[in-house]
This record gives structure tokens, C-alpha cells and sequence, in this order.
């Protein structure tokens, strides 16, 4: 999870990319990442994002660190003339495979 946030310094995310990251990541605004991304500065809630302990809530932010490295507005500004960042190779999310029951994360 620290290795995805150090990603972020580079991808330069800006607390704009939270509310789409949350709709990617298939995430209720309640959630506890969600929760985090929208309150103060980035950085430091990745930080905190990346430290959650519950087996739980380590999934969640997992799928929320992924949606932000995925982020289309970073991708169209930086990276439109091609670029090696493997995070824009990553298949869309499913919401409704990433909330099921069956792994528990809903």
C-alpha cells in the first residue's frame, strides 16, 4: 500500500481526482478511504489511506488507490502523446463485481 502511495507523488493526484476515484472504485462516499480522500490535503490522506489495518477496509482502499492511479484527467494532461506508466493499462473497474457479497467488502 506505501509502495501505491509513493505512485501518487508521481501521478501528481490533487484532491479533485477523490470523487471520481470513489464512483471508480465502486465505493460508498460512507466508506472509510472515501471518507478520508475528501477531507484535507492528499498526500497526507493517502498516507493515512494506505495505513488502514482491518482486512476489510485494506480492500477497499486498495480499490481506491488503483482508481486514482487510473484517473483520466492526469492521463489526458500528462500523458497524451503516450507514455510507460503501468497504471494506464489497468481494465475499467467493475462496481458491481467490486461490491458483491461474496468477497465481503460491501
Amino acid at each position: 500500500m506505501l509502495f501505491l502511495r509513493h505512485h501518487y507523488v508521481q501521478a501528481r493526484a490533487v484532491a479533485e481526482d477523490g470523487p471520481e476515484s470513489i464512483r471508480r472504485a465502486g465505493l460508498r462516499p460512507t466508506h472509510t478511504p472515501a471518507v478520508l480522500i475528501t477531507r484535507g490535503r492528499i498526500d497526507q490522506q493517502l498516507g493515512k489511506i494506505a495505513g488502514l489495518t482491518p482486512a476489510d477496509e485494506r480492500r477497499k482502499a486498495f480499490r481506491l488507490l488503483i482508481a486514482v492511479l487510473a484517473d483520466a484527467r492526469r492521463r489526458e494532461r500528462f500523458c497524451s502523446g503516450g507514455c510507460g506508466h503501468w497504471w494506464h493499462r489497468l481494465p475499467a473497474a467493475d462496481p458491481a463485481a467490486a461490491t458483491s457479497p461474496s468477497d465481503g467488502t460491501s
